[in-house]
């Protein structure tokens, strides 16, 4: 699965003026001003950044659209095609990074615009993933990345007999085979919750924290031979049938009221998706929810680029909006406000970030958390027909949890559906 959504959309979002998405970019007025969009997928934490860049850059406006995570990128698809419709700075997810680096004369060179000059604020796979030809093309800034920890709640684990302080909870499931194990004694005390959210919320926890997934670095499909692939896939499907399962696609309408009404006890969590947890458990679940370390040590789920497609009016002035919102100071910012933890390391030492603590996670270090995390992290592989493939395995996990196949033949369906999706 890929990331979905980073927090649900607000009243304030919905209040800077959201247009129709066929009908984005910039515009000027007749005394010069210029007018600026910027699309995402759900809340980037940008609505106070905006206002205080427009009242800083008098004659700028700028129009912040906020749609769904798939329609925002085929809309993007459909848009760079057609020459037109574009925003003027458009975010782009990891997954779908290798696919629009495939058409990058559809973007500006970001360093036509001092772009190049920026390199040494991100981690430099980070900055890698935004980059073409040895750095010469700078396609996206990095936002943030997805560092990985779990979620679990402490007075379920209290009730099963197990440890609820966040260290001995990390140290109670160093491997994800530990994880399955706990599971199975949380089920055996009795609890009427299942022991997690969903089957490929875990699955892609899993694939995450390995190099290569379901291609190699040239392209090659390998989701039919990488062991990692097959191996995670048959551990969930096998906790599946187990019962550890709650049956809730990650991210969905289902799985803000699967929170709502405590239906599992553990839930991967990157860190964008605390203030999504916070949003669908709702206040009542105030410091029953605690973040401890990730089994299989550490990984990236998510992060997002900064983009200016090329049809644009006024690159230029997108270019800098875009370099400004993923500065360190703005970073530094949104993590506090939504979660989403910054790409640039420099930020994993100040005390605005380390030092942060999350109240309602039961004061959780999050910041501590996901900072050491994601300075060890090496980010998973991803081909540039990934966000085709990876949906496939996705919806094979799914009829495991329908009982409508064992792991075994899910596995085979889903291999033989993706290596002819590829073909």
């Amino acid at each position: 699965m890929q990331r979905r959504t980073r927090r649900a959309t607000t009243a304030a979002a919905l209040s800077l003026a959201m247009l129709p998405l066929a009908a984005c970019g910039s515009d000027s007025g007749d005394d010069g001003s210029v007018e600026l969009t910027v699309a995402t997928f759900s809340d980037f934490g940008y609505e106070a950044l905006v206002d205080e860049y427009e009242a800083d850059h008098p004659g700028v406006t700028v129009t912040i659209q906020v749609s769904q995570f798939e329609q925002h990128h085929q809309q993007l698809t459909t848009q760079l095609a057609g020459g037109s419709g574009a925003a003027d700075i458009v975010a782009v997810e990891e997954g779908w990074m290798p696919r629009f680096r495939e058409s990058k004369d559809r973007f500006a060179n970001l360093a036509d615009h001092g772009g190049a000059g920026l390199q040494d604020r991100w981690l430099p796979w980070k900055w890698e993933q935004g980059v073409l030809d040895d750095g010469a093309f700078v396609m996206g800034y990095g936002t943030d990345v997805g560092s990985l920890a779990m979620c679990y709640r402490r007075d379920m684990f209290e009730a099963a007999g197990l440890p609820t302080d966040r260290e001995e909870v990390g140290a109670l499931w160093p491997t994800w085979d530990d994880y399955f194990a706990a599971g199975r004694e949380f089920l055996d005390s009795g609890a009427d919750a299942a022991w997690f959210d969903g089957a490929d919320t875990i699955y892609s926890s899993m694939l995450n924290q390995s190099e290569i997934g379901y291609f190699d670095r040239d392209e090659t499909f390998v989701g039919d031979s990488n062991p990692v692939v097959e191996d995670a896939f048959l551990a969930v499907g096998a906790a599946v049938e187990d019962g550890m399962s709650a049956g809730l696609v990650g991210f969905s309408q289902e799985w803000n009221v699967g929170f709502k009404q405590s239906s599992f006890a553990t839930a991967p969590c990157p860190s964008w998706a605390l203030g999504l947890i916070q949003d669908a458990a709702g206040e009542e679940a105030a410091g029953l929810w605690d973040v401890a370390a990730v089994p299989g040590g550490g990984g990236n789920w998510g992060g997002s680029f900064l983009t200016v497609p090329a049809q644009g009016d006024h690159q230029a002035e997108a270019a800098e909006l875009a370099a400004w919102l993923t500065a360190p100071e703005q970073e530094k910012r949104i993590f506090q406000d939504v979660g989403s933890l910054p790409s640039i390391p420099a930020l994993y030492e100040d005390p605005a970030v380390s030092d942060f603590t999350n109240p309602y996670f039961n004061d959780a270090p999050v910041g501590q958390i996901f900072a050491s995390s994601a300075a060890e992290l090496q980010p998973n592989f991803r081909g540039v027909r990934d966000s085709e493939v990876r949906p496939v395995f996705g919806s094979a996990l799914q009829r495991v949890e329908q009982g409508n196949a064992s792991p075994a033949d899910a596995f085979a369906e889903a291999v033989e559906e993706a290596a002819g999706a590829v073909d």
